[in-house]
């Protein structure tokens, strides 16, 4: 986490169960700070508080397919979501995708929607990863040849069974490069390995679970092709991350991941296998010529969104709240 500055300050709370409810509720009633704002960076704000509050709204991908969440996980995602919504002066969205899908089913809140999209830090994802971090890496996920790369948490959501099939399909055609699925477990996650079973798939596919921040710059910039095949996304800030660092990416042409990538994706369709599986053909097989094409546009393509940008428009909205 950052470190403390003049005025930025760090306040500890103690953990326990419905934390908003139990124990972030009562500390606000009993402190004595004075607050002028309470900006909850999450879905959940304190349901009754006496200063104005903001949130922040990845996506609403949980009402869009409810069957990719747990019951519980589902039912308060819905309901404490649309209180957060009313309740907050102002609520921030990671992406258009986002503002327009939260206008249409909530219509009240459309002049306190604000966009304030994510970006990559240059520090860490950039064109000059080290090749000895990327071999560290390899040898670490015992990765021998070039490889597709998925990098997220398992769940539904992103649809790896999808990327599964797809890579079933083209491994014939590219039998030295492999697949390398990267990210902890998420939930309902049990049909993504039966599926590798199913399919015979286990010589193809590297799992490496999860990927400490440490790894990931050097395993994403290692990668031939970084695919993100979901079926709706907040932002999918991994996405910018590949690109800077080199890496052509494939990706949904839904939700906002044409906001992200713009002219420098190959885009999919989530809902069908041979759609992910023609465009990870499609980067496989491009020349060099080609390949640099879609590198440069990319690195041209994540010029347009940064940390301080992001930080000042939230500024100026929270400033904006009375």
């Amino acid at each position: 986490m950052p470190k403390e500055t003049q005025n930025f300050k760090y306040k500890i709370i103690r953990g326990g169960g419905a934390w908003i409810l139990t124990r972030l509720m009562p500390h606000l009633w009993r402190n004595l700070e004075k607050l002028d704002i309470i900006f909850s960076p999450s879905h959940y704000v304190p349901l009754i508080c006496l200063q104005p509050r903001a949130c922040s709204i990845m996506d609403l991908g949980y009402l869009k397919s409810s069957g990719q969440f747990k019951k519980y996980d589902y039912w308060q995602l819905k309901y404490w979501s649309a209180i957060s919504i009313f309740a907050s002066k102002v609520v921030f969205v990671i992406s258009k995708s986002t503002k327009q899908d939260i206008v249409k089913r909530y219509p009240f809140a459309s002049k306190k929607v604000v966009v304030t999209p994510l970006a990559y830090d240059p520090n860490i994802f950039n064109t000059k990863v080290p090749k000895e971090d990327i071999e560290r890496v390899r040898d670490k996920y015992t990765i021998v040849s070039d490889y597709v790369l998925f990098l997220s948490t398992l769940k539904p959501s992103k649809n790896v069974e999808g990327l599964i099939e797809a890579f079933n399909i083209i491994s014939d055609r590219f039998p030295d490069i492999k697949l390398v699925i990267a990210g902890k477990k998420g939930w309902l996650y049990d049909s993504i390995f039966e599926k590798v079973k199913k399919l015979g798939s286990e010589n193809k596919i590297i799992f490496t679970d999860y990927v400490s921040e440490e790894d990931k710059p050097a395993l994403v910039a290692g990668a031939k092709v970084f695919c993100l095949p979901s079926f709706h996304e907040g932002f999918g800030l991994d996405v910018l991350n590949a690109m800077a660092c080199c890496v052509p990416v494939v990706l949904s042409n839904s939700g906002s991941l044409p906001e992200v990538a713009g002219n420098a994706g190959v885009y999919i369709d989530p809902n069908f296998p041979k759609s992910i599986a023609e465009g990870l053909s499609k980067v496989l097989s491009m020349d060099n010529v080609e390949y640099n094409k879609l590198i440069r546009e990319g690195l041209e393509q994540v010029k347009k969104f940064s940390w301080e940008k992001t930080a000042l428009k939230t500024l100026v909205a929270l400033e904006s709240i009375k």
